[in-house]
């Protein structure tokens, strides 16, 4: 946590408790479970989610306990959505991923050293993994949307981040920086990332970057789905789908930054 200007460290915590808070919508969080993701005091966690509803920034549920975002936040979100929103132009992508695979289909955004899920869609097949939804956080290189985000930034960027995190720790061993390095390697050269299962057993993911107009790697769209539909064939088929539907939305997105202003 930077705290090189005054009041830095409140400042960090408070932007803590929002994002633990965030990951726990809709139903909300307790205090506890919040002092717990934070790695806060719970008197410190309380204090603050009071001081964040006082505001609006929060809001508390008396008859269960709950801690869940605020109107104000709301607000906030809707004038920001503006200019970093995309879901109103990937939706259509993400529905076509669904519709063809009958696999889960999802929108990630690149947020610091995480991605954040903003748009999750079903397709027909009854048997879903929950293991990724909206406002869902992971670390990069952890799920295949972190993946393939981590996969295609400057190889600099890529040894700095890899420098500064012990993913093994956190994550177990398949994410240490060996077994990491090569599954980037694997997602540069077919262009596509692969989760098999790492996260939770049985639950595999696949992801292609989108890349704003800067060539950079700040959004995914993303599959998951079961073990058993994830065969070397269908693999296959299912990358090239989401390399096409990234490279689509890419081209949309460049489209938009260089339209003239009205």
């Amino acid at each position: 946590m930077n705290t090189s200007f005054p009041g830095a460290q409140m400042v960090g915590r408070m932007a803590a408790v929002l994002r633990t808070v965030s990951t726990a919508m809709p139903r909300g969080i307790t205090t506890t479970d919040a002092a717990r993701a934070t790695g806060l005091a719970r008197p410190t966690v309380h204090r603050l989610l009071a001081a964040l509803t006082n505001e609006g920034f929060c809001d508390h549920d008396h008859a269960t306990g709950l801690w869940m975002l605020g109107p104000e936040l709301y607000l906030m979100g809707t004038v920001a959505a503006e200019r970093y929103d995309i879901t109103d132009l990937a939706r259509g992508h993400v529905a076509a991923l669904a519709n063809a695979t009958g696999e889960s289909a999802f929108l990630s955004v690149r947020r610091g050293d995480e991605t954040v899920c903003l748009l999750r869609l079903d397709g027909a097949f009854p048997i879903r993994s929950f293991v990724l939804y909206e406002g869902k956080r992971f670390p990069l290189g952890v799920a295949s949307a972190g993946l393939a985000i981590l996969s295609f930034l400057p190889e600099k960027s890529i040894e700095r981040y890899l420098e500064n995190h012990d993913l093994d720790a956190t994550h177990g061993n398949a994410h240490g920086q060996a077994p990491l390095r090569h599954r980037i390697a694997e997602t540069r050269e077919r262009g596509w990332a692969l989760n098999p299962g790492l996260i939770v057993e049985g639950s595999w993911g696949m992801a292609a970057a989108v890349f704003d107009s800067a060539g950079q790697p700040a959004w995914a769209l993303s599959l998951t789905g079961i073990e058993s539909r994830f065969t070397p064939e269908r693999r296959q088929e299912m990358g090239t789908l989401l390399m096409h539907h990234a490279h689509e939305l890419t081209k949309q997105l460049r489209n938009e930054s260089n339209a003239p202003t009205p």
